[in-house]
């Protein structure tokens, strides 16, 4: 008897509650705050997926063998080509085998031969893709780029350009000006007149097709860059170790500007080939950084 009474009670209490909408302690403010989280983190994993390492797909891909001319410019001319291949091989303590000495280049297979030219012929998917940056080469010749230096190894002469020091600049036509470390990059050999200049993040501007022209440049403010003057036999200068065929812009010198890494490469078939004892293929470059460099100052001549 007292079971059939407490669900008679029960079944009354229930049937008050019909109708009546249900109504949260404080009011709104406790659904408001779980929809903000939730919005929150649906834009914390969006970001996530954005910024994550890049995976080195696309060109310049595994096979491939661009040339882009490359020259140091302070103040009011060229510096000397750099020396040396990079390519000398000495015996692996480990494994017996012949490697490259220069770990840098054993792992991505950029170098130069002495001729002011980036030899870009990817060893690993470590220098492939959107990996393809300048800090790739210079890592291997063991050049400091900074905003503000740049400075030279032993085997380069050893010199420092500090644009913070200006004694470095003394008897030279820099003194009594000031001076920034920045970088011109021309999207083609034959287009003199279509070039982008960066101030910041040096190390991470893009090789992003076969043909390109970098300077790296310590100058006064406002100082014009001209490409070194063998950046015209690149052609030449590249197809001596059978490269890729350096295709000539066909929109014009004016009408196009520095790639971001998704102009497709050519279709001949490099000569080099890369060693047997490559490194993992998984992991960025040193000096990798943000996807793209921003651009601080577009000129056009």
């Amino acid at each position: 008897m007292a079971t059939s009474t407490s669900a008679k009670k029960v079944a009354k209490l229930a049937s008050k509650g019909k109708g009546k909408k249900v109504r949260f302690q404080g009011g709104t403010v406790f659904p408001l705050v779980v929809v903000i989280i939730v919005v929150l983190g649906l834009l914390t994993i969006v970001y996530s997926r954005q910024s994550r390492p890049s995976d080195g797909s696309g060109p310049p891909r595994l096979g491939d063998h661009w040339h882009a001319a490359f020259g140091l410019y302070v103040c009011d001319g060229f510096q000397p080509k750099l020396v040396g291949t990079k390519e000398e091989q000495s015996l692996d303590p480990v494994t017996g085998q012949q490697q490259f000495t220069n770990k840098n280049f054993r792992q991505t297979g950029v170098h130069s031969h002495g001729d002011g030219v980036i030899h870009y012929h990817p060893y690993s998917s470590r220098a492939t893709g959107t990996r393809a940056r300048m800090g790739v080469f210079f890592d291997v010749y063991d050049i400091k780029v900074s905003n503000s230096k740049v400075e030279l190894p032993a085997d380069q002469g050893g010199d420092v350009f500090d644009t913070k020091n200006d004694a470095l600049f003394a008897g030279t036509t820099c003194a009594g000006k000031e001076a920034e470390v920045k970088m011109r990059v021309w999207t083609s050999y034959a287009s003199p007149n279509d070039f982008q200049d960066y101030i910041t993040d040096l190390t991470n501007v893009r090789i992003g097709s076969n043909g390109m022209v970098f300077v790296l440049a310590v100058v006064p403010k406002g100082a014009d860059i001209a490409m070194p003057p063998w950046a015209a036999e690149l052609p030449e200068l590249g197809a001596v170790d059978g490269g890729d065929v350096i295709e000539v812009p066909t929109t014009g010198p004016e009408g196009s500007s520095v790639p971001t890494g998704d102009t497709a490469p050519t279709d001949t078939a490099p000569t080099d080939t890369a060693p047997t004892d490559t490194a993992p293929t998984d992991t960025g470059p040193a000096g990798s950084g943000p996807a793209d460099t921003a651009v601080t100052t577009t000129t056009t001549g």
